[in-house]
């Protein structure tokens, strides 16, 4: 049936289920024969699992979902699968946010790229597990009707140890003939450029960089060089544009907190060549693989 439901209304779930089908008592809900998958966040009773840890709104606009399964390591199937499967499949995400039997209609959302990633997370029993975090992209939503990421509002910048990101086909390819081969051009190259500079003796750290009540991550910081750096799969020009959005974005409210950061962005080849002087003129410094190393690029050259 068509979507009939506003956003910001709010019906008790059992009225939603009448109305749309579906399970009733699962966070992931599939109707029979329907172009919609119904999810439901629930932040108060989600805190007693640790899922408020790591669902919530995100600064770029992303809600981070933590998937199906209470006990034991979550694992694609079923309805985390159905999640999964939703854009091969022309399935749109209905979200709501959840408060014992009320539901408000939050909006529709597809899937983000990456669509998901793994985590460690308690299960009902307080044992650590791998869950499966989802990152949905509204298409037509109100997301301040969503909790925010995070227990507490982060004030200062956190910093760990860099490791490289995983790209092995088991993790980017969980389904028969889904395509995550640009993903693993990504991290493959995040990878390589971290292992080349921790060769030459740099510091390499993770931050998490907060804006508002939530926080970013970049891919990399060079604490040697005070190198931020955002790493793109693709030199195309949509991808280099989005890469200098995110990475000015990052340097900035690092900066705002004392912290020096000079931005840079990490590309598998060489973009064209007015966006290199683009670059250069916003003081972004660009490098790109060069056989077996990686070299820094000038719109000179």
């Amino acid at each position: 049936m068509d979507w009939t439901t506003g956003i910001g209304e709010v019906m008790t779930r059992r009225a939603v289920h009448a109305l749309y089908g579906g399970q009733q008592q699962q966070g992931i809900s599939t109707p029979a024969n329907s172009t919609d998958i119904l999810v439901f966040t629930d932040p108060a009773k989600g805190a007693k699992y640790g899922y408020d840890l790591h669902e919530g709104a995100r600064e770029d606009g992303i809600y981070a979902y933590t998937g199906e399964g209470r006990l034991g390591d979550q694992s694609l199937t079923r309805g985390n699968l159905a999640l999964l499967s939703s854009v091969r499949l022309g399935k749109t995400i209905r979200l709501f946010r959840a408060d014992r039997t009320l539901a408000t209609y939050v909006g529709a959302f597809t899937l983000d790229d990456p669509p998901y990633i793994w985590q460690a997370i308690p299960d009902e029993s307080g044992a650590i597990r791998d869950g499966i975090i989802f990152n949905l992209a509204p298409i037509e939503a109100e997301t301040d009707r969503l909790p925010s990421m995070g227990r507490e509002q982060v004030i200062r910048i956190e910093t760990s140890e860099w490791k490289p990101p995983l790209f092995d086909p088991y993790a980017l390819n969980p389904l028969p003939g889904s395509e995550r081969t640009a993903s693993r051009i990504e991290f493959e190259l995040q990878a390589a450029f971290g292992a080349w500079r921790q060769a030459k003796g740099h510091d390499l750290r993770r931050l998490r960089i907060p804006i508002g009540g939530n926080f970013v991550e970049p891919d990399l910081f060079d604490a040697t060089t005070s190198e931020l750096f955002e790493a793109k799969k693709s030199a195309a020009r949509k991808y280099v544009r989005t890469a200098i959005g995110q990475v000015l974005d990052y340097t900035h409210n690092a900066n705002l907190l004392k912290m020096e950061a000079r931005p840079a962005i990490l590309l598998p080849s060489r973009p064209a060549h007015d966006l290199l002087g683009l670059c250069a003129s916003l003081s972004i410094r660009v490098y790109a693989r060069d056989g077996s190393q990686f070299s820094r690029l000038s719109a000179s050259e």
